[in-house]
């Protein structure tokens, strides 16, 4: 597994693109030329990122979309046929598919995953999710459980599909909630090692999870307390090896790279607040967000500005070397990798790459392609 979760590479910081396979991708914005995640914009930007040396595609398992004025999220490409199209497509890059256990059968599953490993010559990866969202589920018609049965059956699903994937055949699964009877599944993951696995589970139950099963572990990160960062970073790693583990942790990002410190606030400012789908901001703090009467005027503000600005993730928003200073301080604080969000992925890409790509291969952190 260790050249699985160096993703092929001595990168030091591994640096990726997230959410690309949905329109507006992570931009709850109006501007037009947001992101449109149609599959022509996402093969482009899949060639452009494998020639420029980013480490990997990471989707958004969504299903159906959060409404407002752009119908944000609305349009949204499948994510494991999306990685198949894209690794079969690319020489070096990693694709993700997003998978909810509890919508597909492990069986069926697991060939569909190893089909993608082969394509890409062991280049898939898997980011399992459990689910949360119940105006999807219940458009599957699939009941969503309480929050603890929630991780109980993603681990009786995943311990399936890793059993699946082994050299074990016509082997029977009696779980609580799976019954599989007589199972035969080839062929097995390119090259005899199983793809990544990556979770970015936020509750106690959810981290817990996370660190017993996956490669990478995906948390937020403070943009003003690097120690807080270094420490759970730490004690993550540490849970891991309790378990005779090793664990990469990985982070989100929102980034508006500009040549000026002035051009970026600016931009940033004009995308997310002057030009922000608010509706569909509400939308989603309705699904998401804290109830308004628990919070203060101010806490619900910063709340909705925090969607507004990319569904979470920590907001780099700079010049050059403001936005490789930041990402270099996640590196020194643990972090394996960054995975990044843009208002438009393939305009903007070029200019993140000739520019703070570079910054980082001098200070170590990246080697140049």
């Amino acid at each position: 597994m260790r050249e699985r979760m160096a993703m092929g590479n001595d990168n030091a910081l591994k640096i990726g693109l997230f959410g690309a396979n949905c329109s507006s991708g992570r931009a709850v914005t109006k501007v037009p030329e947001r992101w449109s995640g149609t599959w022509q914009d996402n093969l482009r930007l899949a060639r452009m990122a494998d020639a420029a040396g980013i480490d990997f595609m990471l989707p958004i398992g969504r299903w159906k979309g959060y409404g407002g004025d752009t119908d944000y999220q609305g349009a949204t490409l499948e994510t494991v046929t999306w990685a198949c199209g894209l690794l079969a497509s690319t020489k070096r890059l990693v694709v993700f598919g997003t998978v909810h256990a509890p919508l597909f059968n492990p069986i069926s599953a697991a060939k569909e995953f190893v089909t993608a490993d082969h394509i890409g010559e062991g280049r898939f990866g898997l980011n399992l999710v459990v689910g949360w969202n119940e105006d999807e589920f219940q458009m599957f018609g699939v009941t969503q459980r309480e929050h603890e049965a929630r991780y109980e059956f993603g681990q009786e699903w995943l311990d399936a599909v890793k059993m699946i994937w082994s050299e074990k055949e016509d082997f029977d699964f009696d779980g609580r909630f799976l019954k599989l009877k007589g199972v035969r599944a080839k062929p097995k993951p390119y090259g005899g090692a199983r793809p990544l696995i990556m979770n970015a589970g936020a509750s106690p139950t959810g981290r817990s999870f996370a660190i017993r099963n996956c490669d990478a572990f995906f948390t937020h990160a403070s943009r003003t307390d690097p120690e807080d960062v270094a420490r759970r970073v730490r004690e993550a790693k540490d849970e891991a090896r309790q378990y005779g583990r090793e664990l990469d942790v990985y982070t989100v990002g929102v980034v508006t790279c500009k040549p000026t410190q002035k051009q970026a606030e600016d931009y940033f400012h004009h995308c997310v607040v002057e030009n922000a789908d608010w509706a569909a901001v509400d939308l989603i703090v309705g699904k998401r967000g804290k109830p308004r009467e628990q919070l203060t005027e101010e806490e619900f503000q910063k709340q909705r500005s925090g969607y507004a600005m990319g569904m979470g993730g920590l907001r780099i928003v700079g010049d050059p070397d403001q936005v490789t200073a930041q990402i270099a301080e996640l590196n020194k604080a643990g972090m394996r990798g960054i995975a990044l969000s843009l208002v438009n992925y393939a305009d903007e890409l070029p200019y993140f790459c000739d520019e703070v790509l570079p910054r980082l291969e001098r200070m170590g952190l990246r080697q140049r392609r």
